[in-house]
């Protein structure tokens, strides 16, 4: 009963994670194309979150009904003479006194504006929350030294301290983190090493841990890791009985084991040692040459026993930060794309809705800041699928636009109509195939 009860609630965080999460981006994204309609002259007649029956409305001002539906799965704005934002607009009658406020009587630079707004809202959302994030917690300082000290298992050496200026790792000298990443890869794994700081103005050589250590630094929502229940700050202490030194030694046993379950016996902060199996996955990975599969268990690592200390971050720098990784998922997702139609890559890896749940409802158990970040990357993906030239999505009505921007006339109804159901069945068809693929694929 307790395990039901248990796995009753995290169904439940999931959800909610999820809805919230959904509710956020939709928001924004609808927001982005009433806004810039509004400023563009169309009249927006509802703004709607979710779908269904009216729980909660009200009238401001510009004659907009804002509203919350029964069902939050989404949500839409309704122009004036349309039945969204989003829609390519043609063959609609409306009052010719007010053809000027609705979406199908604007101007070609309007209708462009108020539906490309977005996709592109959703990118400044990206933005914002990759930025935010980075300014929260700060960039590290350029020149080595030592932050807040993480926890670690009985019988680690822990001479270092916070503030510790790091000079040389074993004597070899240190300058740069890139500095201290080589030597220690260099360098072979022992339980104790000397660290030579700088502190207070005094030199000093102090025992401290291994600069690699089996350290989990973060868990790939929707992975064996995560489904195993590792978190972040878990140490790997052994593998199938196997003590390990460095977190490299995790990922030669994994590849070793070519899909077969790993035993891991793990420490963690606060509750001291487990075991958890999990059994590692092959996956696509991007790489210079194109794709290459390899057994992965969804961990990330590399760090020590202590953060980086970190400075302060300027907007400007913090905006930069955002764009750059928003940038970066925009191209991943193109080379991802790209790799499934022409083959590289398999179909399975496109999710559907049941593993975006699980993954945002992982993100949300991990703590504030993985929630915000996963936030970022859902709203950088869908303003990019949005923009695909495909009817029914906000690329395709783009796509509408030029046509008639270069041919000086809309496409026929006929034509529309026809465009609009291949592309409600190919949004459809997608739906289903990820669907599938979250139920069969794994």
């Amino acid at each position: 009963m307790s395990g039901m009860i248990a796995e009753l609630g995290g169904l439940v965080w999931t959800v909610a994670a999820f809805i919230l999460a959904l509710s956020i981006i939709v928001t924004v994204h609808e927001f982005g194309h009433y806004i810039i309609g509004r400023w563009s002259g169309i009249k927006a007649e509802v703004f709607s979150l979710g779908f269904g029956p009216r729980l909660i409305s009200r009238r401001d001002r510009h004659g907009t009904l804002w509203q919350v539906a029964a069902l939050p799965l989404g949500g839409y704005v309704r122009f004036l003479g349309d039945s969204n934002a989003a829609s390519a607009g043609a063959g609609q009658e409306v009052d010719p006194a007010r053809t000027r406020q609705s979406l199908p009587g604007a101007p070609l630079w309007a209708r462009f504006a108020t539906v490309a707004a977005g996709p592109i809202f959703n990118f400044i959302l990206s933005i914002l929350v990759f930025g935010g994030v980075a300014m929260w917690q700060g960039m590290p300082v350029e020149t080595p030294q030592v932050g807040a000290l993480r926890s670690a298992p009985a019988g680690i050496a822990m001479g270092l301290q916070p503030g510790d200026r790091i000079l040389a790792l074993d004597g070899a000298k240190v300058e740069t983190w890139a500095d201290l990443g080589r030597i220690a890869a260099e360098g072979a794994p022992k339980p104790v090493h000397d660290w030579t700081v700088s502190r207070g103005g005094t030199e000093l050589v102090v025992p401290g841990p291994d600069p690699v250590p089996p350290l989990l630094t973060g868990i790939a929502p929707r992975s064996p890791a995560a489904d195993a229940g590792l978190k972040a700050g878990d140490v790997i202490l052994a593998i199938d009985g196997t003590p390990i030194a460095r977190f490299d030694d995790l990922r030669s046993h994994v590849v070793a084991a070519e899909g077969k379950p790993l035993l891991l016996r793990v420490w963690r902060p606060g509750e001291g040692e487990a075991d958890y199996t999990l059994t590692p996955r092959e996956q696509d990975l991007p790489t210079a040459e194109g794709y290459e599969k390899r057994w992965m268990i969804g961990v990330t690592g590399g760090g020590t026993y202590f953060d980086p200390a970190t400075r302060g971050m300027g907007l400007v720098e913090a905006l930069t930060v955002g764009a750059t990784r928003t940038w970066d998922i925009i191209a991943s997702s193109v080379s991802g794309l790209w790799a499934m139609i022409s083959g590289q890559i398999g179909s399975c890896n496109l999710g559907g809705a049941i593993s975006i749940a699980e993954s945002t409802g992982q993100a949300a158990s991990a703590g504030g800041s993985d929630f915000l970040w996963w936030i970022g990357v859902l709203s950088a993906a869908i303003g990019f699928l949005n923009l695909l030239p495909v009817p029914v999505l906000d690329g395709g009505h783009l796509m509408f636009y030029a046509y008639e921007a270069v041919a000086g006339r809309r496409p026929s109804d006929r034509v529309l109509d026809i465009l609009s159901a291949l592309g409600m069945a190919a949004v459809l068809s997608l739906m289903i195939l990820g669907l599938t693929n979250d139920l069969f694929c794994p």
